[in-house]
């Protein structure tokens, strides 16, 4: 059960739930996220064994800012760190993190893609007029943190004739989408899909130009992982998040610099052969470094 208000949804869910847990016989409960884990203090004392996964420091978040959620999050991510039995990090810089803040030892277990099987434009062409390569991609949740509004800015300012494709729901944050909506005002060149799943999804991984990721915050971001296993050129802003996936097998801006944005997208725009030759590299490097098998085969070692 859980009260569908905006600031309680969350923070019901969590707590029924753990309410719940307490009068099953389960062998590990796993919590994911930093809220969620504000209540497995509850669960050591009552004798069970807790295994908490952090996404990421959300209380960083803009919207959390100040706010009593930020006060909850940091409070989650301090009882994940006394009471778990084992602490999952996605990335080494949460990892240290943790070892500089709690001096916890946490197990380092990234999330995975598997390899997958590329589409044609079938769907997007269909629902969006898109046709393989003529678009620039993001695609995520749609919140302040993501900064679609730099790339809205910096692609105005791009001399192509390439679409921005913005994939995504906006989760609790429908205020910033309309405001993206207005910032992009009546430009036909800019397609707002709304959220996206099945083969729809797989299309839009499969034939995007290049891939763009101009976050200001991330855990371990996903749709990164999956854009690189479609083979996509990606661009990504130089946070340590996303310099630690991509490597050598991407390009990256200054976090927040506009200019640096688009600067990078037209010069990628202009290379098609430094384009491909990402298009052709991408795929088998990420299916390699962060595949599910060892993320799964690694968590079972953490249950057992």
């Amino acid at each position: 059960p859980t009260i569908p208000r905006k600031g309680l949804a969350a923070f019901t869910s969590s707590l029924f739930a753990t309410l719940c847990c307490l009068f099953r016989r389960y062998d590990v409960i796993h919590i994911h996220a930093e809220g969620p884990a504000a209540f497995c203090g509850l669960l050591k004392f009552c004798g069970k064994r807790v295994v908490c996964t952090n996404h990421g420091l959300d209380w960083k978040r803009r919207k959390w800012t100040g706010s009593i959620g930020e006060r909850f999050i940091r409070w989650g991510e301090k009882m994940s760190a006394k009471y778990a039995d084992e602490l999952i990090v996605l990335s080494p810089e949460i990892q240290g993190y943790f070892k500089e803040t709690y001096h916890r030892e946490t197990r380092l277990i990234p999330n995975g893609v598997n390899k997958p099987v590329r589409k044609e434009p079938e769907l997007i062409r269909e629902m969006f007029g898109l046709k393989e390569r003529d678009y620039i991609l993001f695609l995520s949740r749609i919140t302040v943190e993501k900064r679609v509004d730099l790339l809205i800015k910096a692609y105005k300012k791009l001399n192509t004739d390439k679409k921005l494709v913005v994939a995504g729901g906006a989760s609790d944050s429908g205020a910033y989408l309309n405001e993206m909506k207005q910032l992009a005002g009546d430009a036909p060149e800019i397609i707002f899909t709304g959220f996206v799943r099945g083969q729809l999804l797989d299309e839009l991984y499969s034939n995007a130009y290049v891939y763009v990721l101009p976050s200001d915050i991330e855990g371990m971001p996903l749709t990164l992982l999956e854009a690189m296993s479609y083979g996509s050129c990606c661009l990504v802003s130089d946070i340590a998040e996303c310099r630690h996936i991509i490597g050598s097998n991407g390009i990256m801006f200054r976090q927040g610099d506009e200019e640096s944005l688009r600067e990078q997208l037209q010069k990628i725009l202009d290379n098609e052969k430094d384009a491909k030759a990402l298009w052709d590299k991408t795929s088998e490097y990420i299916c390699e470094k962060y595949n599910w098998d060892r993320t799964v085969q690694e968590t079972l070692k953490v249950y057992a």
